[in-house]
């Protein structure tokens, strides 16, 4: 009890350190200056209108989803199936295995770009959404194998045994059975997978070129070339988006942990 007010002080201080510079940027974001100052001269929506009234912004925008969305759809599949094959697997194959799943996770992210667009370029997908979607999903599988694998946990394998001995099929009693006790982690994993996409600029640097700019990649050459209040906007609205999504996955993992 005797410590709690120096603990619940340095907690708070650590908080707002992480903190400030989100209600920095949030604030700017509302700034009516032509550039980034901060305490701002008057408040508005000028930048947001500037967001919204901008073709660039809004296709790299749009790009981002889309590729985020291909992203889900590939990495959910994939990582669903690993984590399934993992459960399967002896343990010292598994353990290699997992590891070999897991690596991106691990690996510096600039090394995993390099060795991407190395291979990309052989292959003409530099510049390239399929590029971007294929480069994605590889860095998004991870989250969703140990978000279903953390479901299998806890999955009586004999439901599925007893749903087989019945008649069933292995695909209907994966449907069946299976896939709806693990999923709210393959949910989870879906929407892990998608802020993965959505928010990834290393490998996007490499990979986008000229012809396939994501928004993290636009608000990256704007803070080098433009400098303008409209990138603190498009930082605003992602932050409120990424955080949507963060409590969606919360509320997920609660489900799942009953």
């Amino acid at each position: 009890m005797k410590n709690r007010p120096p603990l619940l002080l340095l907690t708070s201080l650590v908080l707002l350190f992480l903190a400030l510079p989100i209600v920095l940027i949030v604030t700017v974001s509302f700034s009516s200056a032509v550039y980034l100052t901060f305490p701002p001269p008057a408040f508005g929506l000028r930048w947001y209108r500037a967001y919204l009234g901008s073709a660039d912004w809004l296709a790299s925008t749009w790009l981002s989803l889309a590729v985020a969305a291909a992203t889900v759809a590939l990495a959910t599949i994939l990582g669903t199936l690993a984590a399934l094959g993992l459960t399967r697997l002896p343990r010292a194959v598994r353990t290699a295995a997992a590891a070999l799943i897991l690596s991106p996770l691990i690996v510096p992210g600039i090394v995993v770009a390099i060795g991407i667009y190395y291979a990309f370029s052989r292959w003409g997908l530099i510049g390239s959404p399929v590029g971007l979607v294929l480069a994605h999903t590889c860095l998004a599988v991870p989250f969703v194998v140990t978000s279903v694998s953390a479901s299998l946990a806890n999955f009586d394998r004999r439901l599925e045994q007893a749903a087989r001995s019945l008649g069933a099929t292995p695909w209907g009693a994966f449907r069946q059975v299976t896939l709806p006790l693990i999923r709210p982690g393959v949910l989870v994993g879906a929407l892990f997978a998608f802020i993965t996409s959505f928010d990834e600029l290393i490998v996007a640097l490499f990979l986008s070129g000229s012809g396939a700019v994501t928004l993290p990649r636009r608000m990256w050459d704007d803070l080098r070339f433009a400098i303008d209040p409209t990138i603190a906007a498009v930082s605003t609205l992602t932050i409120v988006f990424t955080a949507l999504l963060l409590g969606g996955a919360h509320v997920l993992r609660q489900r799942t942990a009953r």
